[in-house]
């Protein structure tokens, strides 16, 4: 890797969560990644959303960066599962919602 440019073409070529694993290095377990895999790439986006000046960084940072970010999301599911990490949306839609209504919004004012 060179370049931002080098390192953003890399990373389009991407496809899959074994091709993301294997990019970065990460020793993985097969059969972690079968049942998880839509869940640690959402879990590893997630994670790369909340980091800041991300692409102000130089190629090699971003590279350990994102390792980091990525091994951090496969670690996450090791260990627990989808259910429980909740990643997705559907592992939320039956859990209680918060919202606040006002008396104003009920009686249209």
């Amino acid at each position: 890797m060179q370049d931002l440019q080098d390192f953003d073409e890399e990373m389009e070529e991407l496809s899959s969560a074994e091709d993301f694993l294997e990019y970065f290095d990460i020793a993985f377990d097969q059969s972690v990644v079968h049942v998880n895999r839509l869940h640690i790439l959402q879990r590893f986006h997630d994670y790369l959303s909340k980091e800041l000046d991300l692409d102000a960084q130089l190629p090699s940072e971003r590279y350990a960066r994102h390792k980091l970010l990525l091994n951090k999301a496969y670690l996450d599911f090791v260990d627990s599962d989808a259910q429980t990490e909740k990643v997705l949306k559907i592992f939320r839609m039956n859990e209680p919602q918060t919202g606040f209504v006002s008396v104003e919004q009920l009686l249209g004012g």
